[in-house]
């Protein structure tokens, strides 16, 4: 059936092989898929493409539609399928546990929770060695929050702008990308700065961030100095000056900003900006959701390419595999704070929870998932900058391992965000061609590229052939 599928965009690339049969497809017709979703699921999930997929099976860095055709997902379920679908060996350990043990909550112990948590914990440096359990990544952040306010007594934190770190009412005041943000009250105590970017910010050179891909912007730094980190540094300090009480509760970053588009800082600001943050009594966060697990691959979490440690840090998405759970690991002083009183979350560290998270992990290191993100992560980079040497409006392509950017313009000296309607044309075509990308930005002028962490070389030449396609037709119909 594959093979009959002719695509409504005609490519040169050729999709990789893959042995995988899929079901066959068993459940409602796409129309009634469509009106049930209508009728009975909140317009707030929104959907992707003109037409939304029907997705009815995955396997590995493959997902399958209702009708067989396959897909290469280079976005794996927004940053959340960090080994593959359907992983066979965290789909056995599942299985297993599935037949001993659902539930419990942490009233008792079960073997799985502390198995997970000395495993979770010992690839983390020290003193970062308690770990609280939770579902999701606004809920893990909900109470990083919290925890850093318990600590030290203070009130204010500080976030980029541009940051997404959840959308629950408390996590909304650290999200700062304008699309989130709803008509109530919100960000209490919370105070954004500054985000400093590279390609889009006042300022920016060609060796400013950790990445094989630098901007295109012309840089006239002396050796061993960073102009643009030292502006945004200035604009740090000025929001500690004005817009914070002379102590405050922490600062929350992530090591790449995900929704966003995989924006990266100068290689130095984050360092600086934890010793200003804890002259002031703040706690320093680091949100690992999308960038923990290897996914930046020189690194197992993305705050170590920033030679930092923080004082929280806060996991979720590829930490379970598409499986709901997310932790905050922090040190035992801050972790006491929150038991000063009780807290309790019901489905948090689960006994079905715990072995998937071992299951992931156990999985990274024996397919060398980590090493895999660097070396096909780099490779695709340096493709992708050959497109942005050809193609005008393509801007800026960055980001470490499998967390990839590439942000689109109308020219590269303006850097105007490329027009919805002409995103919208080049996304479609990828997905025609059988590619699936992520959108981002504040403009939603980026597209973002990370992909189950187990794709190949292979699969990335096909990838970058279909988006060179893509961009050509964008092109003839500029023409």
């Amino acid at each position: 059936r594959q093979q009959k599928w002719k695509s409504l965009v005609s490519t040169q690339a050729k999709m990789p092989p893959c042995d995988f049969v899929p079901e066959k497809y068993k459940s409602y017709p796409y129309e009634r898929m469509q009106k049930i979703r209508e009728q009975n699921i909140s317009p707030a999930l929104r959907m992707y493409y003109k037409k939304p997929l029907l997705l009815h099976q995955g396997h590995m860095q493959w997902l399958f539609d209702y009708e067989g055709r396959r897909y290469l997902d280079l976005f794996a379920g927004i940053v959340t399928v960090s080994v593959g679908h359907c992983h066979p060996k965290v789909t056995m350990a599942t299985q297993k546990q599935l037949a001993r043990l659902w539930h419990t909550t942490n009233i008792y112990m079960h073997p799985s929770i502390q198995e997970y948590a000395e495993k979770l914990t010992s690839l983390l440096p020290d003193p970062l060695k308690v770990v609280y359990l939770t579902n999701s990544g606004s809920e893990a952040n909900d109470l990083a929050m919290f925890m850093a306010r318990l600590y030290t007594r203070n009130f204010d934190i500080i976030c980029f702008r541009g940051a997404y770190h959840g959308c629950s009412p408390y996590t909304l005041g650290l999200t700062s990308v304008g699309l989130y943000k709803h008509g109530v009250a919100n960000g209490f105590g919370c105070s954004t700065t500054m985000l400093p970017d590279v390609f889009r910010g006042p300022w920016g050179g060609s060796h400013c961030r950790d990445s094989p891909v630098q901007t295109v912007r012309k840089c006239s730094c002396s050796e061993g100095a960073c102009h643009a980190n030292d502006q945004y540094i200035e604009q740090f300090k000025d929001t500690l000056n004005t817009s914070v009480p002379k102590t405050i509760a922490g600062f929350i970053a992530e090591p790449i900003q995900g929704v966003n588009g995989a924006v990266q800082y100068p290689r130095n600001f984050l360092k600086e900006a934890f010793r200003l943050v804890r002259e002031r009594g703040g706690v320093c966060i680091s949100d690992e959701v999308q960038t923990g697990f290897g996914r930046t691959g020189s690194h197992f979490w993305g705050f170590q390419t920033y030679d930092v440690v923080p004082d929280i840090v806060t996991l979720a998405k590829g930490i379970g595999n598409g499986f709901p759970m997310a932790a905050v690991v922090t040190t035992k002083e801050i972790a006491s704070s929150l038991a000063q009183n009780l807290h309790f979350n019901t489905f948090g560290g689960s006994p079905l929870a715990c072995v998937v998270g071992a299951a992931v992990l156990d999985a990274i290191e024996e397919d060398g998932l980590q090493k895999n993100s660097e070396d096909v992560g780099t490779y695709m980079l340096l493709k992708l900058a050959k497109l942005r040497d050809e193609f005008k409006i393509v801007g800026d392509v960055r980001g470490k391992g499998l967390m990839i950017g590439v942000e689109m313009v109308t020219d590269k000296d303006s850097r105007h965000p490329l027009p919805a309607e002409e995103m919208n044309q080049i996304w479609e075509d990828c997905k025609d061609m059988g590619v699936l990308i992520g959108r981002g930005g504040l403009y939603s002028q980026t597209f973002r590229i990370k992909p189950p962490m187990c794709i190949t070389k292979k699969d990335v030449d096909f990838a970058v052939e279909v988006f060179h396609s893509a961009l050509q037709r964008h092109a003839e119909r500029a023409d």
